[in-house]
């Protein structure tokens, strides 16, 4: 169970990363390629803009050069995202992150001189434009939250600077922070975060998981306040971009690259607050008698339903399931799934040093990588599944659209990796008639996708809303703040059914995603037009899938509520949110059914 390091590693586990460059060397070529293109364009076009050909001539000629920027940048990223305590590995993304923050620097200049340009023009270049129209119409739309060139120029050789506060976090958690290995009954197990998230937390055998959890938050407390100091730097420079681009607060600032209301991001943290509680918290009461627990805790929320019937799984099966569970998408989308699988996309491996959680990155019209840890469990094919989704909103969004209409809003960005997840479970469900083995496809959906999405990424919301609500009134937050923040979070949600215990409340310290803006409550938002479309497949078969394929095909080009309807949602109500948390509430209740029949056990 030991983590080993990363040059023991099998290669068959790792993934490719000479699909980007064959060798190093022809990264740092691709890089001296790249800054004299820029020079080239800068030379071009800089004081130019001021006609709608020069314009649109400039954003074609930027495409090539921002194709470029990310494939270079993809290939010292994602390599140190394997090994954090690779020094060399470290200093070549370093190296070409000040690379990269000097070509922008250079490249400001492009949208804010665009901004200067006559009205008359800006709107002709509109008309005229084609993969860059949309660009071009959002830029417009940022018009009145722009500084001078000189200042957005400015920021933009700072640029590496503000990325601190995430760069002193991820080192902390994946470089500087060590675990000593923890004792039950006279036998030793090794920790480490990949090992308390990816195996401890779901442990059948309470002592040790229990053990584990002690061990686990009583290493994080000793870098608490590193962890504060870095979040409250990261939020606090939040809120002073905001009121430097003229926004009325920081949650303003932060949803209007979403593009979408205020209303729908605190409906989605009140509704499921509210509505999925009572669910969950019968769930979690259904579990203390399954496992004939003293007390329910929150370090036992992440245990199976049933433990025994929980199969082990190899990464070789894992691509059966997933590409059965995936074909209804179609040819196209299984002969991704298979070229992810034998082209070696995907880094499976276990290792010393290396990111925790999942994570897909694409390269424009070429493959994507995806990172896990893979821990031979069901929940790690969901996992596979998940991370597919977003390669495949990739493959279709970049087949149909420019460069820069490939991204769809952060809004509904985790909405093609949670259908993935639902449709492995439909597929699974589908393979037997078996009560039980249907009971621990339920449950593994409960526990895996919607617990993920609904209940840990929205407690985080919650929390997360809380912070900025304090940093938007001109205050900062330290480690006293954000844990008794997270706290009552945890206590108001789980309510007398779940025991929180000494520790828990620093589970603020374990995600990344809060040096990400307002992301964390994107997860749910998405799973829940997910939910929906999946249950329009289910109802209407192929008509359905044309729709999602639809959705996945317009990549940025529309806001999210636009987007939503191409796959046939209306979530400009809260009539799909609504129907998503019923639906789960309808999953929990057959669970508990079946474990009476089963086991003779009621929530």
């Amino acid at each position: 169970m030991e983590l080993c390091a990363r040059r023991d590693v099998p290669v068959e586990q790792t993934w490719d990363l000479s699909l980007i460059f064959a060798e190093e060397k022809q990264m740092w070529e691709e890089l001296d390629k790249t800054k004299a293109a820029v020079g080239r364009l800068v030379e071009a076009y800089a004081g130019q803009l001021k006609t709608a050909e020069k314009i649109v001539g400039c954003l074609n000629d930027l495409e090539a050069i921002k194709q470029s920027i990310d494939r270079i940048w993809s290939y010292s990223g994602l390599a140190v995202e394997t090994d954090y305590t690779d020094t060399k590995l470290r200093e070549t993304d370093e190296k070409i992150s000040d690379e990269i923050t000097h070509m922008q620097k250079d490249l400001s200049f492009v949208d804010s001189e665009i901004l200067l340009a006559p009205e008359s023009e800006l709107k002709a270049a509109v008309e005229i434009a084609k993969g860059c129209r949309v660009y071009l119409q959002d830029l417009i739309r940022k018009k009145a939250h722009m500084l001078s060139p000189e200042t957005e120029k400015a920021l933009a050789a700072l640029g590496r600077s503000l990325e601190v506060p995430y760069d002193v976090y991820n080192t902390m958690k994946l470089a500087d922070i060590s675990f000593d290995p923890f004792t039950v009954s006279g036998k030793e197990y090794p920790l480490g975060y990949s090992l308390y998230e990816d195996d401890y937390e779901l442990e059948a055998d309470t002592e040790v998981r229990r053990a584990a959890f002690r061990a686990f938050y009583d290493t994080l407390k000793k870098y608490k306040n590193t962890t504060a100091t870095a979040y409250n730097a990261c939020v606090t420079q939040e809120k002073t971009m905001s009121e430097l681009r003229g926004f009325s607060d920081v949650f303003e600032y932060l949803l209007f690259e979403q593009k979408v209301t205020r209303e729908m991001y605190e409906r989605q943290i009140d509704l499921i607050t509210q509505r999925l509680a009572p669910h969950m918290q019968r769930y979690a009461r259904l579990l203390q008698k399954l496992h004939k627990l003293d007390k329910m805790t929150f370090a036992d929320l992440k245990i199976a339903v049933d433990p025994a019937y929980d199969p082990k799984v190899t990464i070789e099966e894992s691509h059966k399931y997933v590409r059965e569970a995936l074909s209804i998408l179609g040819e196209d989308y299984r002969q991704m799934v298979d070229r992810a699988y034998s082209e070696r996309w995907i880094d499976f491996a276990r290792n010393v040093g290396k990111s925790t959680g999942g994570f897909c990155s694409s390269l424009y019209r070429q493959n994507s990588f995806i990172l896990l840890n893979w821990n031979d469990r069901m929940a790690d094919v969901f996992t596979v599944a998940h991370e597919l989704g977003h390669a495949g909103q990739s493959m279709y969004g970049d087949r149909a659209q420019s460069l820069y209409d490939t991204d769809p809003s952060m809004y509904l960005v985790e909405a093609p990796s949670t259908m993935n997840e639902l449709l492995l479970s439909h597929y699974l469900t589908r393979t037997s008639a078996d009560k039980r083995f249907r009971r621990w496809v339920l449950s593994s959906l409960i526990s895996n996708t919607y617990y993920h999405n609904f209940v840990t990424h929205l407690r985080e919301a919650w929390y997360q809303r809380e912070v900025y609500r304090i940093v938007d009134q001109g205050g900062s937050v330290n480690v006293d703040i954000l844990s008794e923040l997270f706290r009552k979070n945890l206590e108001s949600f789980w309510g007398d059914a779940v025991e929180i215990p000494e520790g828990a409340e620093l589970t603020w310290m374990r995600q990344p995603h809060y040096y990400m803006g307002l992301y964390s409550y994107t997860y749910s938002a998405g799973l829940t037009l997910a939910t929906q479309a999946m249950l329009r497949i289910e109802k209407e078969g192929e008509g359905a899938v044309k729709d999602w394929k639809n959705f996945l095909s317009a990549g940025g080009t529309l806001d999210p509520a636009g987007l939503a309807k191409l796959a046939g949602v209306d979530i400009t109500t809260d009539a799909p949110l609504k129907g998503t948390i019923d639906y789960i509430g309808s999953l929990i209740d057959e669970i508990c059914r079946l474990s009476e029949e089963i086991d003779g056990i009621s929530a």
